[in-house]
């Protein structure tokens, strides 16, 4: 009776063992006894959201630091350059917004352009303002450089 026992013992020791290790390492990729399974849907990517855009203030708030930095405002030029700024790409997001013919987005966009630039000058200290003309026309010119920099 006890060798019955012993041996009764040892199948459950061994059954369950071997169940132990089917239960952790599984039947492969899963053909019905347990294991990972596979999804039988094709992948396809999400689609991307559109980034959102960015308000006035947000592009002004990103660019001042830049413009502070290199013209040298001190806090009161600063609060006037933002505000001045601020309007001007409200402006002009308002004009794209518009989805006019080319013609007359030019002439509108022309028009911004000389408004903002007449109130920063009548603003801002001719050296500071000289600066950020300056600045202006060195962001555009830089890009290309620092693309064929890249290049060589």
């Amino acid at each position: 009776m006890k060798t019955k026992v012993k041996y009764i013992i040892a199948i459950v020791v061994i059954f369950s063992a071997f169940t132990d290790i089917q239960a952790q390492y599984g039947n492969g990729y899963g053909n019905g006894y347990g294991g990972r399974q596979r999804n039988t849907m094709p992948q396809t990517p999400s689609p991307q959201e559109e980034p959102k855009a960015l308000t006035a203030e947000q592009i002004v708030d990103n660019e001042m630091p830049n413009i502070t930095e290199v013209v040298g405002l001190n806090p009161f030029e600063e609060a006037i350059v933002r505000t001045i700024l601020t309007k001007y790409v409200q402006k002009r997001i308002e004009l794209q917004i518009l989805k006019l013919d080319p013609e007359k987005t030019r002439a509108a966009m022309e028009n911004i352009v000389k408004d903002q630039e007449e109130e920063l000058k009548a603003s801002l200290p001719e050296e500071k303002y000289e600066a950020f003309a300056q600045l202006q026309k060195d962001r555009f010119k830089s890009k290309k450089k620092k693309k064929k920099k890249n290049k060589d």
